[in-house]
């Protein structure tokens, strides 16, 4: 390779956008940023709310700013209902910004 396609490579190259900056454009554009990071705080559950009840969460799914939790555990859905505030300050502080407004336990 000659030193002028060297230099025109590496010109290219630092002249393009990175990947991640061209993905987070094009995720705004279509309005997708928001449930990519619903996807991120479903796959941080167990991070979130510990293994314990990860293992007992059967079904959770984001909606309407609301997150529906099906538990098969009666004892455990108790619980965390008490704790339903704690839990929306959690994913609000993964996700970054107000996500969940309520819970709703099944």
């Amino acid at each position: 390779m000659k030193k002028s396609e060297i230099y025109n490579e590496t010109k290219r190259r630092a002249s393009g956008a990175p990947l991640k900056d061209i993905i987070n454009r094009w995720l705004k554009a279509y309005r997708l940023d928001n449930k990519m990071k619903e996807f991120d705080v479903i796959n941080a559950w167990p991070e979130i709310m510990g293994v314990a009840v990860a293992n007992r969460t059967s079904e959770i799914r984001i909606k309407a700013q609301t997150l529906y939790l099906k538990l098969d555990s009666a004892v455990m859905r108790d619980e965390l209902s008490h704790g339903k505030q704690i839990i929306i300050d959690r994913i609000n502080k993964k996700a970054g910004y107000k996500m969940i407004n309520d819970i709703w336990f099944g």
